[in-house]
């Protein structure tokens, strides 16, 4: 089996594609987790929908907090979820 120029040059891009797209995720993860320091050294005020929120939660509406956090503040039904979930802890 001969491989031609042209697939040595597909393969050294698809190689080249790979491990950029690899250093890519590892700067993101560094990111996040410079952002997270940050978050934790830093006092942000609580967002103003959380009231509303956890008396949703208080009532034992988590499906309406849920659904109403995916509309104000654009999550995903996961993240929403995690959202919800997390001010259920602090209740």
């Amino acid at each position: 089996m001969e491989f031609s120029v042209l697939d040595a040059v597909i393969l050294f891009i698809c190689a080249y594609l790979l491990l950029t797209v690899a250093n890519l995720n590892n700067r993101i993860k560094d990111m996040q987790t410079t952002l997270k320091q940050i978050t934790k050294q830093t006092i942000t005020p609580d967002h103003p929908i959380n009231n509303e929120l956890k008396q949703l939660l208080k009532e034992g509406a988590d499906v309406k907090a849920v659904k109403r956090a995916r509309e104000l503040l654009g999550f995903s039904l996961l993240e929403a979820k995690q959202y919800i979930d997390k001010l259920k802890s602090e209740i």
